[in-house]
């Protein structure tokens, strides 16, 4: 499932901006179809415009009936009554999604018989300075076993003497979801943590849930600022 606002804050129409010659949108959800991966590949969004979009490329659309905060408010509210045991979230901002990491995140629930993990997500290295102080880079910290200790805009862990260095990781926005975590994740209140950093992932942890962290290769291009747009358009092959 991908999530799709129309009104971004930091980018606002981004998902219908031009990707080589379809949106933006578009272009996340032919990437996620043609993974290979699911039974179905459903664009939720409240935007008639990216619905249009979505449809005329042969998609599947769900309408939101309510304002959402996060994306995956939006997307329990649409699985309330679908039938499916896995939900994978894949932001509509992610058109160089692929098949590798996606399967990496399936596979955490295939070698779960006891299903401890609630959800799994992606993260991937990061060492470049800048990136590592940016606050619209978020990053995350995990226990010996790779479940997310935290998440934050700050760069953590911080580097206190020289050694041992420090490894960063980048959060990607892309998890697997049991349909009662994302359905759970609906009814319980954003808490205070999750208010002051504005990352939704923070509200599993403020509530117990067990997130999987799975580190992949592959950073590929989010698009959060017109800057982004032109570094994918560039990309693009």
């Amino acid at each position: 499932m991908i999530p799709a606002r129309y009104a971004a804050s930091r980018f606002p129409g981004k998902l219908m901006q031009d990707l080589a010659g379809k949106p933006v949108i578009v272009r996340t959800y032919e990437a996620a179809r043609d993974t290979g991966l699911f039974d179905a590949v459903i664009v939720v969004t409240d935007s008639e415009i990216i619905a249009e979009a979505v449809q005329r490329a042969g998609g599947q659309v769900v309408m939101s009936q309510e304002v959402h905060e996060t994306g995956s408010d939006r997307l329990a509210e649409a699985v309330v009554d679908i039938d499916t045991d896995i939900v994978v979230n894949v932001q509509g901002d992610e058109p160089f999604t692929e098949a590798e990491s996606l399967e990496k995140l399936i596979r955490v629930f295939r070698e779960d018989p006891d299903q401890q993990v609630d959800l799994a997500s992606l993260m991937t290295e990061i060492n470049d300075p800048e990136d590592i102080a940016n606050p619209n880079t978020v990053k995350v910290i995990t226990d010996k076993d790779g479940f997310a200790l935290y998440f934050s805009r700050a760069p953590i862990p911080y580097q206190r003497a020289e050694e041992p260095r420090a490894v960063y990781f980048k959060h990607k926005g892309v998890y697997a979801f049991r349909k009662q975590a994302l359905l759970d994740f609906r009814r319980l209140p954003m808490l205070p943590l999750e208010a002051v950093e504005k990352i939704e992932a923070i509200r599993f942890l403020e509530y117990g849930k067990k997130l999987k962290m799975v580190q992949t290769r592959i950073s590929g291009i989010e698009i959060d600022t017109p800057e982004d747009l032109e570094r994918a358009k560039a990309a693009w092959t």
